[in-house]
């Protein structure tokens, strides 16, 4: 083999593990609880890899949100329980309005035993930002 595809093959995977993304999102180039852009996010969803969970109250997820996302509030007392209910083997991309109360959740996660969680940078702005569509 000639060094030349070596030395390509090395440098795509520098590039791809710097941006955070490869081929399978459970590889170790996209760790089990990284955070995501709404591309990255929307090749998941498409792709049937994640199941979306959006924190926020249900009155903000009436507004809009990701199709197909169950709606899991943060701030209800239950929270954690419902997340329990949740199959741990499973991978799930979380999100709110902006980042605050997903990112606060992940300790939740975490707490639980999860394998592997997305974080959607910037929220539901970020994504509606990114030109994304939201379903109402």
């Amino acid at each position: 083999m000639s060094a030349r595809p070596l030395l390509v093959f090395l440098l795509s995977t520098l590039v791809l593990t710097a941006l955070g993304w490869s081929a399978d999102p459970k590889s170790p180039a996209l760790p089990p609880t990284s955070d995501v852009s709404p591309a990255v996010a929307e090749k998941l969803i498409k792709e049937g890899k994640v199941t979306v969970i959006d924190v926020r109250t249900k009155d903000e997820f009436d507004e809009g949100h990701i199709a197909g996302a169950k709606n899991i509030d943060f701030k209800q007392p239950d929270f954690e329980k419902q997340l329990g209910a949740l199959d741990k083997s499973k991978s799930y991309l979380v999100h709110c309005q902006a980042g605050g109360r997903s990112k606060a959740s992940m300790r939740f996660f975490e707490k639980l035993g999860f394998q592997s969680i997305y974080h959607l940078n910037d929220g539901i702005m970020g994504w509606e930002e990114a030109g994304k569509p939201l379903q109402k």
